[in-house]
């Protein structure tokens, strides 16, 4: 599976989780120098906390666009170290 965004691949694995519909890859699979943390997060009641990350791309940013669970509740332990994406982010 490739995660890619503005043409460049910016995440790659054969070994990837999918949780409603998103494929949530191993963080070692991330192209790191794409990757900024931010400070937004987000609630799942079953997930947990979400953190982000906004991926800069030949000039460009999509803010917010990648997150993960660093900490997820139990019946989410299986994403833990895991990244997913929206906003434009074409998983195939």
């Amino acid at each position: 599976m490739q995660a890619i965004w503005n043409d460049v691949v910016i995440a790659e694995s054969d070994d990837t989780v999918v949780v409603e519909g998103n494929h949530y890859f191993p963080i070692e699979s991330i192209k790191k120098e794409y990757f900024e943390k931010t400070d937004f997060t987000s609630f799942c009641g079953w997930k947990g906390m979400a953190n982000y990350y906004s991926v800069s791309v030949n000039g460009k940013t999509n803010k917010d666009c990648a997150w993960y669970y660093e900490e997820p509740n139990d019946a989410a332990k299986k994403i833990k170290g895991m990244v997913a994406f929206w906003n434009g982010v074409t998983i195939k």
